[in-house]
């Protein structure tokens, strides 16, 4: 294999054959980002690699106040992104607070958000996940119409998959019947192989909803394994860190381009993505970057999508 070009410190893969090259571009037509209410700032650094309305997570971590994630999506809005805030149901004290959060985030411009559990061992309040947090009806009382959920390919590691499974299609039948249309946004993988397997099984379940596949964005190998393993993350960070087995190495910076890849080179008709969406890891400026370089002989432009 020829070696990689870089784009400033980048490693920039060979473009792959014209269908594939095709296909790259379409799932980056529909991408996403997270970032952190702690990164300020970071809505004017992503006018320079997203086009306005393209939809920007924003992080609920358990040392977050849900006023700071209020906040950060009112600047993003006011950028012209469409913000999406995190709500964590195990970080709230209850649905008196729960109200606020919906109401003051409706307020900054916010129509949809990504309900979560969050993994607090002791929850704040009386929500222990994210279906109990849907079952109050305040996501439809506050006319929040659309409404992700997060889908886990690797399964976790504290959840039967059986158990992952059964919630799922519960949370997705509870919001379709309040009238607000549900997707899926999975946790991060480095392998697209129990993505495929994962997006597999749940449209045989009958789940036809959209479903953004999380990827990690540009980081050194040190960072990404140490996200994985706070996320519980198991077999595809295997994969990642195989063969580095120097300090050296881990820090070299991985992109998600493999996976890309190998999610480019399936048949779109069996693998329904709706678009990619990129944790960014305090690195909103480097996922930039990595975007700009990236895709059709570097010149993919990325444009808003729609969950």
């Amino acid at each position: 294999m020829p070696p990689l070009p870089h784009i400033g410190d980048l490693a920039v893969p060979v473009p792959p054959p014209n269908r594939q090259r095709q296909r790259i571009a379409e799932l980056l037509r529909g991408v996403s980002i997270e970032l952190s209410s702690h990164e300020h700032g970071s809505e004017q650094l992503c006018r320079g690699f997203l086009a306005p309305g393209t939809p920007v997570y924003v992080n609920f971590a358990p040392d977050d106040s849900y006023h700071a994630v209020v906040e950060t999506a009112a600047r993003l809005k006011r950028a012209g992104f469409c913000p999406v805030p995190h709500v964590a149901a195990r970080y709230l004290t209850g649905p008196t607070q729960l109200d606020d959060f919906l109401a003051r985030s409706v307020g900054a411009g916010v129509d949809r958000v990504l309900v979560i559990a969050g993994d607090l061992d002791r929850p704040a309040g009386p929500f222990h996940s994210s279906l109990e947090l849907i079952e109050t009806g305040l996501l439809r009382k506050h006319g929040i119409g659309t409404v992700g959920v997060a889908g886990y390919p690797e399964g976790h590691p504290k959840i039967a998959t059986a158990t992952l499974d059964a919630a799922l299609a519960a949370k997705l039948r509870l919001l379709q019947g309040d009238g607000i249309a549900p997707y899926v946004v999975t946790q991060f993988c480095f392998d697209a192989t129990p993505i495929i397997s994962w997006l597999a099984r749940m449209r045989a379940a009958g789940n036809r909803v959209p479903v953004r596949v999380g990827l990690a964005g540009p980081a050194s190998i040190a960072t990404l394994a140490k996200f994985a393993m706070r996320c519980g993350i198991g077999n595809s960070l295997l994969a990642l860190v195989s063969g580095q087995t120097s300090i050296a190495r881990l820090l070299v910076e991985s992109g998600p381009e493999k996976v890309i890849h190998a999610l480019a080179a399936t048949d779109p008709a069996d693998v329904d993505i709706a678009g990619l969406h990129l944790f960014t890891f305090g690195g909103v400026a480097r996922t930039g970057k990595w975007l700009r370089a990236f895709g059709d002989d570097g010149r993919v432009r990325v444009e808003g999508g729609t969950a």
